[in-house]
């Protein structure tokens, strides 16, 4: 699973609260992609929490 922020962040920090060993913020949100392996769901409820849908996931 490949896990992308596309452009129009808010910074709400909905997906820093879903797992925030996956996601991190500074003035947008970020992806350490090397630890999204065995999150998977986490992933999936991260781009379904994200008010402006810019949390995109191509399985």
């Amino acid at each position: 699973m490949k896990v992308q922020i596309i452009p129009g962040c808010i910074a709400c920090g909905a997906c820093v609260s879903i797992n925030p060993d996956i996601f991190d913020m500074d003035e947008v949100a970020h992806v350490n992609q090397s630890k999204v392996a065995g999150h998977e769901d986490d992933c999936r409820a991260a781009a379904e929490a994200c008010p402006v849908h810019v949390i995109k996931i191509m399985e």
